[in-house]
Parts: structure tokens; C-alpha cells; sequence
């Protein structure tokens, strides 16, 4: 048997196995074709995310509580919570019969245009762009153009629309008891999408496949009882102030947190072209994301260091904007990221972004630490 049929004959197999609903292989598109013997085009989606710089760069990204991740590394990064969303995700897809493949490469690239320092960063780095006049930043949206446009030296990643658009769909701060896929969009619907967010309309995405749904709702899963026990880790709660309700209903520890919610998605999305959860159990998880929202990601404790970390993002960005306004070539922003050996991006790159742009992606690229180390060299 030659490499084309071998390959076909296991796709054929994995695609038969699926889930009438579920993202066939057969039905991937991608803008330049290739090909490979074995794999097949999640597969190769998964496995570029994976080996990706980005995706390197998650383990120094902190999710939540960045003021402590330096001395207690028992404490989530994204490297973590990226892992634990596709973890989460494959339980349900594999229940549900779905493309596995497609889920984990969804759920490996979803979160790669995360700023440093979590979601302060990403905040910061929105007033940065606001004032700055080129449209405000958010993770999804810097998810797509690093692999579309960035990775890979500015080839880019070449992925299939399906795995693009449950990157940019990933939103899973939103509240929702169900999702079904928008089977119609196309590549329009995500440019559109991504010129009008980025100019601060408010606008909702829903994944065009039914894996993109389990990956943005395993996204909520992954982190309400995680940082709940991260807070309690650093001192800002104890564990007896989770809400009763939701003690009863989805359990006092991630673990228990994570199957109650896991298990009533599997019962009540079983043979539906939806994902969804029972009434009862979606109240209890909007409720503890509220109770999260309120004491911890708005804490005193940690909005305290945001209003330091604010004067770190600023001077970077307005240093390394000045270095390039000056075409100062011994700066960290060319040495280290437009002509970083093995990764040039070359003169096309400087001549096609402004360079207010160019900040945006050196900046979101970076790791928690290389930001601090970055600080205080152009800082003395």
C-alpha cells in the first residue's frame, strides 16, 4: 500500500468512528496545502502549535496571581492552565466522539498572544493602544496574527480555518449554559470580527465547529477552581468562604469543581450538535465566576501592583518606540525580536507594521521575567 492510501485508509477510519456532528479530517481547510504520509491536518496544526516559540513562552507567563509565581512555582501558569483546558477538553470531545486532534490543537494555541503578567497585562497593554491610536489589544485576536502572520519567522503557521477559528472563538470569561457551532462562517466573518473588536465594538464569536465550543467552554472549567485554590495558596481567601451553593452542587476542591462540571456537559450535550449544561449547574458556575471576580481578581492585594506594573508597561513601550523611531539597532527590540538570529523577521516585517505595532508584538511575546529583566536594564 502506497503513503496516500495508508494515509487516507487512517483518516477514513478516524472520520467513520466520529460523531456525526464532529469535525470530519476530510473537511479541512487550509489557505497553502501540504502534505504529510501519515498525519493528518489537526494533527499538524497540534504538533506546529506545540513546537512553537509561543507556546514555549507559556511556561513564564503567570496566569493570575503573578506577584507570587516568582517563590511558590506550585502556582498556575499558562503553561499549566493551556494543558488542563485541553486535558479538560479531550474528556469531553472523547466522550462526545469528537476530533480529538482538532480540540488539543485549539486548545494548545489559545491562548499563545497572551501578554505577560495575565489579564493586567493585557489591560495595560488595551490603554497603551487606545492612546496610541492603533486599536486596542486582545489575547484571541494576537493568538491569530502570531499564527497567522508572526510565527515562523512571518510565514506563519499555515493552520486550517478550523483550528484559526476556535483560537479567535476561545472566549471563555463569557457566561454562557450552551453553545452551537455557526456552521456558515468563513474567513470574512473573521477578519470582520477582528477589525471591528480591535476598534472596540462589542461583538460575540461562536466557534464554527462543535470541538471549538468544548474548548471554549473547558476554558471556563479549567480556571474557576483553580485560581480559587491559588488564592487560598497565597492567603487572600480560605477555603470555607466558597459560596454554599456552589460547595453543594459542584464540590469544595478543583478536582471535585472540574468532574462536576465535565460529567453534566457529557450527560446533557450526548448526540446534540451543542454543548450544554443543565440549568442548575450553569447558575452555580456564573456564581463562582462572580465570586472569583469580586474577591480575587479585584483583591486590593493584587490591583495594588498593577498600578506599578502600568509605569513598567509604558516605559518599555515608549523606549523600544523611540528605538525604532531612531533605528537603533543595538536595542533589545531588534537584537532580540525583528533580527533575532534562526527568527529574522526582516525588513518586510519593519516596513509593512508600524511600529507602534512592532512594540505590541515584542511586548505580548514576552515572558513575565524577560519583561522585569527587560525594565531594569533600561531602567539604571
Amino acid at each position: 500500500m502506497n503513503e496516500e492510501n495508508f494515509k487516507k485508509e487512517i483518516l477514513n477510519f478516524e472520520d467513520e468512528y466520529l460523531s456525526p456532528y464532529a469535525a470530519k479530517n476530510r473537511e479541512a481547510k487550509r489557505e497553502r496545502k501540504i502534505y504529510h504520509p501519515f498525519r493528518g491536518p489537526y494533527s499538524r496544526d497540534r504538533d506546529h502549535i506545540l513546537y512553537s516559540g509561543s507556546f514555549h513562552r507559556y511556561i513564564g507567563k503567570t496566569q493570575v496571581i503573578y506577584f507570587s509565581a516568582s517563590f511558590d512555582e506550585q502556582l498556575s501558569n499558562r503553561s499549566i492552565h493551556t494543558l488542563q483546558v485541553s486535558q479538560i477538553a479531550r474528556t469531553i470531545g472523547r466522550a462526545l466522539k469528537l476530533n480529538l486532534d482538532l480540540i488539543e490543537a485549539i486548545a494548545l494555541g489559545h491562548d499563545l498572544g497572551h501578554a505577560p503578567f495575565g489579564h493586567d497585562g493585557e489591560e495595560i497593554l488595551q490603554e497603551i493602544c487606545r492612546e496610541k491610536k492603533i486599536g486596542k489589544f486582545f489575547h484571541n485576536i494576537h493568538s491569530l496574527r502570531i499564527v497567522d502572520k508572526l510565527a515562523d519567522a512571518c510565514r506563519g503557521m499555515n493552520l486550517t480555518f478550523q483550528v484559526r477559528d476556535g483560537i479567535l472563538s476561545h472566549d471563555g470569561e463569557v457566561n454562557e449554559k450552551y453553545l452551537k457551532p455557526d456552521r456558515d462562517k468563513t474567513e470574512v466573518d473573521l477578519i470582520d470580527y477582528c477589525q471591528k473588536k480591535s476598534l472596540g465594538e462589542e461583538l460575540k464569536l461562536v466557534p464554527a465547529s462543535l470541538e471549538g465550543c468544548v474548548v471554549r467552554m473547558s476554558d471556563a472549567i479549567s480556571y474557576v477552581g483553580q485560581d480559587f485554590e491559588d488564592a487560598i495558596r497565597i492567603g487572600i481567601l480560605k477555603k470555607d468562604e466558597l459560596p454554599e451553593e456552589v460547595k453543594r452542587k459542584l464540590g469544595e476542591s478543583n478536582t471535585d469543581i472540574i468532574n462536576s462540571l465535565v460529567t453534566d456537559i457529557i450527560i446533557n450535550s450526548y448526540n446534540r450538535d451543542e454543548i450544554i449544561y443543565s440549568s442548575d449547574i450553569a447558575e452555580r458556575i456564573f456564581e463562582l465566576k462572580q465570586f472569583n471576580v469580586e474577591r480575587i481578581y479585584k483583591n486590593p492585594k493584587l490591583k495594588a501592583k498593577k498600578t506599578k506594573l502600568r509605569t513598567s508597561f509604558k516605559f518599555l513601550f515608549n523606549r523600544f518606540l523611540n528605538d525604532i523611531n531612531r533605528r537603533d539597532e543595538d536595542s533589545l527590540i531588534f537584537k532580540e525580536w525583528i533580527f533575532n538570529r534562526g527568527k529574522n523577521k526582516g525588513k518586510d516585517y519593519v516596513n509593512s507594521n508600524l511600529s507602534e505595532q512592532i512594540v505590541v508584538d515584542y511586548i505580548a511575546s514576552m515572558t513575565d521575567r524577560y519583561f522585569n529583566n527587560a525594565y531594569i536594564k533600561y531602567k539604571k
